[in-house]
């Protein structure tokens, strides 16, 4: 099959039918098999009906029916674990993406073999202050931080090889941050292309301008787990070995201190009474509780399994 075509939703039951007219034109005229996973994130109107519906005439619409809304990136892992396309392309269902751009994604994939080809809606038909304006400014900051070069991470329409959305993990709103996740696993030949972007025909948008606030806790998550992630020990124990030391060296300095004005004949000056007992106390009480973390962590990561934290109750 060359194409798995991931759509993840949430209360698009205007948009669906004909969303689905436009993919199957293009495929068809293209010449490529594929498939559509629809993943229906907790909708409470009519769309997984109409899914349903659909699937009877179409054998290549399938859905996931979540029974709440758990968010776009547990749609999408549910998704690719049952994508069989050697392209796996994402897009949202809202009818801003245009599925047009389906071919050339799956041929840049393919004949000229990158890994990840990431739309760019370098025009917007957004709000420019509530929307593109914070847009552009978490976009830089994401390049700076992840060293994945895109001018923009959240645009949903992407095309994967498989060996991709097969290898990550996908999990919290780690959705807009794929890239920097297949890139940490080595897959490291991203391109973006250049896609049309219009306005919501139908319905409202599902994300407020607080998704940029979480996509920036997210991009530090990220920074921190791409680095120390499978080796915790090296920055909690490090970390805790200095501060420990500084503050053994400290204690040790003031007890030094204090037999040295013993053995003149100084007395009544309490260790007690110097700020740096408390300073050199506390940093020892840290680094000890810092290397514990570490250690800790290195044991979770060796005895823990992935579980999936989304129900699903039902799949067609």
């Amino acid at each position: 099959m060359n194409l798995s075509i991931v759509i993840p939703l949430l209360n698009e039951e205007a948009s669906l039918e004909e969303l689905f007219s436009r993919i199957d034109n293009v495929c068809n005229t293209s010449g490529l098999s594929y498939e559509i996973w629809f993943v229906d994130d907790g909708s409470t109107d009519l769309s997984w009906s109409i899914i349903e519906n659909m699937r009877v005439q179409h054998p290549q619409i399938h859905g996931i029916k979540f029974s709440r809304n758990y968010g776009k990136s547990q749609a999408l892992h549910a998704a690719f674990e049952r994508a069989n396309g050697e392209v796996v392309i994402t897009m949202d269902a809202d009818l801003q993406d245009f599925p047009e751009e389906i071919p050339e994604l799956y041929k840049m994939v393919i004949e000229d073999n990158y890994d990840i080809v990431s739309g760019w809606k370098k025009k917007r038909f957004d709000n420019v202050m509530t929307k593109n304006v914070p847009s552009k400014l978490f976009n830089a900051a994401a390049r700076k931080v992840s060293g994945v070069y895109l001018h923009d991470f959240n645009c949903g329409l992407k095309a994967y090889k498989k060996q991709v959305v097969k290898s990550i993990d996908v999990y919290g709103d780690m959705h807009r941050y794929i890239p920097v996740l297949a890139a940490n696993a080595g897959f490291r030949r991203i391109t973006e292309k250049e896609v049309q972007h219009q306005a919501r025909p139908y319905g409202t948008s599902k994300f407020g301008t607080e998704r940029f606030i979480r996509g920036f806790l997210d991009l530090v998550t990220l920074w921190f787990v791409s680095r120390f992630g499978g080796r915790p020990m090296h920055f909690f124990g490090a970390v805790g070995t200095v501060m420990f030391i500084v503050g053994f060296l400290s204690a040790l300095w003031l007890g030094a201190s204090k037999l040295i004005d013993v053995a003149r004949g100084i007395y009544g000056h309490l260790i007690t009474n110097n700020p740096w007992f408390y300073i050199a106390l506390t940093m020892m009480i840290m680094g000890t509780l810092l290397f514990i973390a570490g250690f800790l962590g290195e044991m979770i990561i060796r005895t823990n399994r992935e579980h999936k934290n989304y129900n699903i109750d039902e799949v067609i």
